[in-house]
């Protein structure tokens, strides 16, 4: 768009940019700069006009942006251009992916290149690789608290080594995910160490006050989100004097946004991983980017500004990539992280779908759909060309943050059923042999979350341990339930490592000194490779789990209408155990697939004409995952305890 301010703004930085920039080829940065601009400039102006260095900032921005892209390698360069005319390349059904500690799953990044044919062997085609920048031993927050962004954990490997694993990775037509940590640095980190030596320019990198006047301000309106391990959001620094901003951990110190050095300093971060071969990055606590007193300092407009900006910046010099919001928060809010126009993604192109994982969780436990239909109604429909990250389980806690009006209308009472919940998967609840723990206790509020494999929070452990072969096929009948949901829902599913093999807790963390306060390290486990080795030997659970996954990913790789395109309708049925929902084609009516899970240990059925127009007409209705005809008594169709359908109405 052009503008006169804006594009007078845009001259004066590009007669006054160095030489070195200048000389260079930059025929597509240029196009694309002078595209986006407009945006670029009215989103910098909003956050920093103000100040009397906005131009010299403005012109700094720019520099940034044109540096990374004469840095950034060829090929990917040519992947832009590729992906800029195949603009819903992420949409796709054949996009499967995994998330994985490099040094739990394989050790480093070479053996990490070694083990790429388990992948593929699987069907996963996305790996997303957990912090590997460089943090303090003792206090890294699994790898969110970074005190290089330059420099890889040397136990994890080298800079060379990530280099060879993402080249490898595009040969074999897999999709690289990396973290960028935007919110907080550890306190070892370059800038804090020169804030706490008392340069001012970087004590103006975060939040630091002399007294509690302040601090005991912020304090009045935010919650604590660590309440056992790191109370209130303050800590005091003893060498800087001065109390500094620390949401998550005393050792975490948050970033300072409104000064626009810091934007442009993580803007050439995020540009820096683009051009390390990342096809995908993944922003970390992106709802807590802005501050503002008498807030919950979470989810503020100056946040998704801030977001914008970014990814305007980012489609400039490295438009291939895309980002994924962490944003864990109310689906009113998370929503937003998206971006508000009507179609496109202005701020992530990928949100996490922790409703969805926390609603699921909630069917297991109660063994009925109630709140998972309930809350799915609720949830707002997305942009077209956004999708979700659909998990069941990841790296942190489950959260139990589901609306309390839809926890209301399905019967239940908000606070009573969120401690049933929390009953029920640390095996306090009669009946349940769930071996979850709980992490984030708050004693003022009697929140909770939890910590715990996926195999071991079903039910496996304890079947293994007993040796009771029905209790076993059940635990593995739910586990294939919930990725025959993240699967078929819409969005992008994500696996978690070891989830394929039934990887159960992993208690050696009480042993470490540096991680048995974190209940969440139960499930970041080592893999055991010999181990793994049984998902080739069947009558093993691991063979049962594997193989099972493995042929559901390849179905659903074949079956177009699960790209996401807005293309999902919620069918409300009688039967409360049920979950039920379509997957339609926008263009091509015929082509549609019905799922329907049962979360009951009882065998349910369907009334079809519940269903109305997704009931079938003149054919036959065949399961597409495992090939059948499901079972049929007049106008009901039958789902086994703990069953999930992928049907299609096939003629014959």
């Amino acid at each position: 768009m052009y503008e006169q301010l804006s594009h007078s703004l845009l001259n004066d930085i590009l007669n006054r940019i160095k030489p070195e920039i200048s000389e260079q080829d930059l025929r597509h940065f240029y196009t694309r700069l002078g595209a986006n601009f407009y945006a670029i400039h009215s989103l910098f102006e909003k956050l920093y006009g103000e100040r009397d260095d906005f131009e010299l900032q403005a012109q700094h921005l720019v520099e940034t942006m044109a540096q990374q892209y004469i840095r950034r390698p060829e090929k990917l360069r040519q992947l832009d251009l590729e992906r800029e005319k195949d603009y819903n390349w992420f949409l796709h059904q054949k996009w499967v992916g995994m998330a994985l500690y490099c040094q739990g799953f394989a050790g480093n990044l070479k053996d990490l290149q070694e083990r790429l044919h388990y992948f593929q062997e699987l069907g996963v085609n996305l790996i997303h690789v957990m912090p590997i920048m460089q943090c303090p031993e003792g206090s890294s927050d699994g790898g969110y608290a970074i005190s290089d962004f330059r420099e890889i954990n040397p136990e994890v490997g080298t800079l060379e080594d990530l280099n060879q694993l993402a080249e490898e990775m595009s040969q074999r037509d897999i999709l690289l995910v990396l973290d960028v940590v935007v919110n907080h640095t550890s306190n070892k980190h370059y800038w804090a160490t020169q804030a706490r030596a008392g340069n001012p320019v970087y004590q103006d990198y975060y939040y630091t006050f002399e007294n509690r006047n302040v601090p005991d301000m912020f304090e009045q309106s935010m919650p604590e989100i660590f309440p056992e391990t790191s109370p209130g959001n303050f800590t005091w620094d003893e060498e800087m004097g001065r109390w500094v901003m620390t949401v998550f951990n005393d050792f975490q110190w948050d970033l300072n946004y409104s000064n626009p050095a810091v934007f442009i300093e993580m803007l050439n971060i995020i540009l820096f991983w683009a051009n390390q071969g990342a096809d995908i990055l993944r922003l970390d606590a992106v709802a807590f980017l802005w501050k503002k007193i008498g807030s919950t300092c979470q989810n503020e407009r100056e946040a998704h500004l801030i977001l914008q900006l970014l990814k305007d910046c980012c489609q400039v010099t490295a438009p291939g990539v895309v980002f994924i919001a962490e944003a864990i928060v109310a689906p009113v809010e998370m929503i937003k992280y998206f971006g508000e126009d009507a179609v496109i993604a202005k701020e992530c192109e990928i949100a996490y779908n922790a409703t969805f994982m926390a609603l699921m969780w909630d069917a297991v436990a109660t063994k009925n759909a109630r709140l998972l239909n309930q809350g799915i109604k609720s949830l707002p429909v997305k942009l077209e060309r956004a999708t979700w990250l659909n998990y069941i389980r990841c790296h942190d806690d489950i959260g139990l943050g589901f609306d309390d009006r839809d926890i209301i209308a399905c019967d239940y009472q908000p606070l009573r059923h969120r401690k049933f919940l929390v009953d029920y998967f640390t095996g306090q609840f009669d009946d349940s042999h769930a071996r979850g723990l709980p992490f984030g206790q708050n004693e003022k509020t009697g929140d909770a979350r939890i910590s715990g494999a996926l195999a071991s929070l079903v039910g496996l452990e304890h079947a293994l341990e007993i040796g009771n072969d029905q209790a076993i096929n059940d635990s593995v009948k739910i586990i294939l339930l919930l990725h025959g949901m993240i699967m078929s829902f819409g969005g992008l599913p994500l696996l978690y490592y070891g989830d394929a093999l039934g990887t159960l807790n992993d208690d050696s963390y009480r042993e470490d000194p540096h991680k048995q306060g974190d209940s969440r390290w139960v499930h970041r486990p080592s893999i055991d490779w010999e181990k793994a080795a049984l998902r080739n030997t069947p009558g093993t659970v691991e063979y049962a789990i594997f193989s099972e996954l493995k042929k559901m990913i390849a179905v659903r790789k074949e079956i177009s209408v699960f790209a996401d395109f807005n293309n999902r309708e919620l069918l409300e049925v009688d039967n409360p155990h049920l979950f039920v929902f379509g997957r339609y084609h926008l263009s091509k009516q015929a082509e549609r697939v019905l799922v329907v899970a049962n979360f009951s240990n009882q065998p349910q059925h369907l009334d079809l004409s519940d269903i109305g127009p997704w009931a079938p007409q003149y054919g036959q209705l065949v399961d597409l995952y495992r090939g059948e005809t499901p079972d049929r008594f007049k106008n009901s169709l039958v789902i086994p305890a703990f069953s999930f359908y992928w049907l299609s109405e096939i003629h014959r």
